[in-house]
């Protein structure tokens, strides 16, 4: 049976990171990282490392915290509702990921206990200038070094990548003669090329032009796109926990100003196109939020989530866009200004809709998984 209630333990979490987020990451800090090289307050990711945050989902036996996926979702709830910027999902949430799945338990010694305490960032190389965010999308080469005939090198450009300025290594889709395959690129290897990109969102994400890297592959060949996959459900279902915490405060924002601001002698809220607007935007809001908790649920009741982790993303990140929207709305011209705080949670709504799986690929995977069961 699907409980919804959260334990002690959850509330006292969710606390915990709410005021943290509040004391190392407010809005004001996050208006000065927008377009940061950098992108993130190092005072903030070390609060997060003291918490056992950043070894969230990570075995204790690696050094993480082998917390559930409804207590992470706890935690990006309330990442979503304060946007405050930080490496953790490419690293702590997908690379981790990847790198516990399917690392030899060579890498996975290299690496995970450095991604746990917060010491070693490892972001994802994986979207390809012009090309999809499915398997076909990924076509840079990787070619059998010479020498022993099991290390690569690779050639190719990737975009869209997250903090790289700040990783230790990147964890990179490529294709071999196996097919798509998964490598480990140490940030420092010759060959790599930055180049930082502007973004909807202002946040940092860079281009990465690869010119014969040597790369270590990671997992069975043949199979990355699979293990990639597997990593990305969980990623799915958190990066619907943030964009449901974002709607919701972009939502409280919005109804505290149609109190405040009169026209015509009353209150915006006053006016019944605007307070159904807002009702609307409130129902939307708490049924995406039972969405991501059921997938969570799922998730660490051994579950499938091959259907619902895409559904709890494709809904939430429509949801939060829409919401967002209405806060622009409802504030009229002033919710374009950079003063206005409506604008920051726009802008990364549409950025979270856009990222880590898009709709098409998300309505595909549904498709599969109803289409399957018929």
């Amino acid at each position: 049976m699907l409980d919804l209630d959260f334990s002690e333990e959850q509330d006292m979490l969710r606390e915990a990171v709410r005021g943290l987020c509040e004391d190392k990451a407010p809005l004001e800090s996050v208006r000065q990282l927008e377009n940061d090289a950098k992108g993130y307050d190092d005072a903030f990711w070390s609060q997060l490392g003291q918490l056992g945050i950043t070894g969230a989902l990570i075995d204790e036996e690696f050094g993480g915290s082998g917390m559930s996926l409804l207590d992470a979702v706890v935690v990006y709830e309330e990442f979503g509702r304060s946007l405050a910027p930080s490496p953790h999902f490419v690293s702590s949430v997908v690379s981790a990921g990847v790198i516990g799945r399917a690392g030899s338990d060579e890498q996975r010694q290299a690496w995970l206990p450095g991604i746990a305490s917060g010491e070693h960032i490892v972001t994802p190389a994986w979207l390809e200038p012009d090309n999809s965010s499915g398997p076909d999308g990924v076509q840079i080469r990787a070619e059998v070094a010479a020498g022993d005939g099991t290390s690569h090198t690779i050639t190719g450009a990737k975009r869209h990548v997250f903090f790289a300025s700040s990783a230790a290594a990147f964890v990179v889709l490529a294709r071999s003669d196996d097919g798509v395959d998964l490598f480990l690129v140490d940030a420092e290897a010759s060959g790599i090329t930055a180049t930082q990109q502007q973004s909807v969102a202002y946040d940092t994400q860079y281009r990465i032009d690869f010119a014969a890297t040597p790369a270590t592959r990671i997992g069975e060949p043949g199979n990355g796109w699979g293990h990639w996959h597997r990593a990305m459900l969980d990623g799915l279902v958190l990066a619907a926990a943030q964009s449901v915490g974002g709607a919701e405060r972009v939502h409280e924002i919005t109804v505290e100003y149609s109190k405040e601001r009169h026209q015509f002698d009353k209150p915006l809220a006053a006016f019944q196109s605007l307070n159904h607007y807002m009702a609307d935007d409130r129902t939307e809001i708490d049924g995406a939020r039972v969405l991501v908790h059921q997938a969570a649920w799922a998730r660490d009741d051994a579950r499938s989530i091959e259907r619902l982790a895409p559904m709890a993303k494709m809904f939430a990140t429509e949801v939060y866009r829409r919401t967002s929207g209405t806060a622009i709305q409802i504030h009229g011209g002033m919710g374009f200004t950079v003063e206005c705080d409506a604008q920051l949670y726009f802008r990364r709504a549409k950025s979270l809709e856009l990222n880590w799986f898009d709709t098409d690929h998300l309505e595909e995977l549904i498709a599969a998984q109803v289409l399957d069961g018929v």
